[in-house]
C-alpha cells in the first residue's frame, strides 16, 4: 500500500476513534442558546453557598427550584444534581423525573406530584444534600442542579440512575439549563 493511502487510512480509522467519544457515558445533548430554562432558588444565588439546611449537615432536605422559559412543548421536567468535584468524578446528589412541565417551580423539601425519584450516589432514593469531605470550607465543591424539559413521559423504573436518566433524555431534551451552588465543610 502506498504511502498516501496508509495516510488516508490513519486519518479515516483516528475520525471514527474520535467519533466515537471516551466511553465515559451518554451525555444529554445541549439544546441551543435559545431554547435555555432559567434556574433559580431563593435559598441561594448562581455561584452562592448553598445554606446548611440543604445538606447532610443541617436537615438535609432539597432547596427550593424555580424556572422559566420552559418551552410550550414540553411535557415533563426532570432535575439532575451532581458533585462534578468529587474525588471519583462527578458524585449523583438528586434526580427525578416526569414533574409536570406547567410547573413553575416547587418548595423546599417537596417532590412535585407525578414525579419519580432515583437512586443517588448513597444508594438511596432521593435527595443528599451536599456533603463534601472535611477540610472543603477554603475550597468547596460545586453543585450543579440540572434541569431539563422533555417531550414526553419518561419510562424508567422508580430508583433509576443518573446513567439511565441521560440515556432517556436523549432525543427527547427541548430545553435545559442549571443553577450551581457551593459548599465546603
Amino acid at each position: 500500500m502506498g504511502r498516501g493511502r496508509v495516510l488516508m487510512a490513519l486519518a479515516a480509522v483516528s475520525g471514527l476513534v474520535s467519533a466515537c467519544g471516551d466511553g465515559g457515558g451518554t451525555a444529554v445533548p445541549s439544546p441551543s442558546a435559545a431554547h435555555r430554562i432559567t434556574v433559580s432558588s431563593p435559598a441561594f444565588a448562581d455561584g452562592g453557598t448553598i445554606p446548611r439546611r440543604h445538606t447532610c449537615d443541617g436537615e438535609d432536605v432539597s432547596p427550593a427550584l424555580e424556572f422559566s422559559g420552559v418551552p410550550a412543548g414540553a411535557t415533563t421536567l426532570a432535575v439532575l444534581v451532581q458533585d462534578p468535584d468529587a474525588p471519583h468524578g462527578a458524585f449523583t446528589h438528586w434526580l427525578l423525573w416526569n414533574a409536570d412541565a406547567r410547573h413553575a417551580g416547587w418548595p423546599a423539601g417537596q417532590v412535585p406530584p407525578g414525579a419519580t425519584q432515583g437512586r443517588n450516589g448513597f444508594g438511596k432514593r432521593g435527595y443528599g444534600g451536599p456533603c463534601p469531605p472535611k477540610g472543603t470550607r477554603s475550597s468547596p465543591h460545586h453543585y450543579v442542579f440540572s434541569v431539563y424539559a422533555a417531550d414526553r413521559t419518561l419510562r424508567l423504573p422508580a430508583g433509576a440512575s443518573a446513567a439511565d436518566l441521560e440515556r432517556a433524555l436523549a432525543g427527547h431534551t427541548r430545553a435545559a439549563g442549571t443553577l450551581t451552588g457551593r459548599y465546603g465543610r
